[in-house]
């Protein structure tokens, strides 16, 4: 059973920054794909970002030039960079990352707000 702790979240105002962390209690350069989601109250979770290799990423439109995926294997963590944070930015974020099965984190909630 592979653990993933997230953290980073908050309170924020409209075009600040935050840095989501997901630590894993396993090594992650053994993971197949690792990534972002997020679900805004009334709505569906949806990718916000993934990295399906170290060179190769995918955003979500709503993020592209904002948010960056990025990983640490000495340290088993997996970040996501959020600049110019808008109030539509506003959900919990979800890590996920896939081994033989995928595993999520339990959330951290993002609130982007004045």
């Amino acid at each position: 059973q592979v653990q993933l702790v997230e953290s980073g979240g908050g309170l924020v105002e409209p075009g600040g920054s935050l840095r989501l962390s997901c630590s894993a209690s396993s090594d992650i350069a053994r993971a197949r794909t690792m990534g972002w989601y997020r679900q805004a109250p009334g709505k569906q979770r949806e990718l916000v970002a993934r990295m399906i290799s170290s060179s190769i990423t995918d955003y979500a439109d709503s993020v592209k030039g904002r948010f960056t995926i990025s990983r640490d294997n000495a340290k088993n963590t997996v970040y996501l960079q959020m600049n110019s944070l808008k109030p539509e930015d506003t959900a919990v974020y979800y890590c996920n990352i896939g081994y033989a099965y995928d595993y999520w984190g339990q959330g951290t909630q993002v609130t982007v707000s004045s």
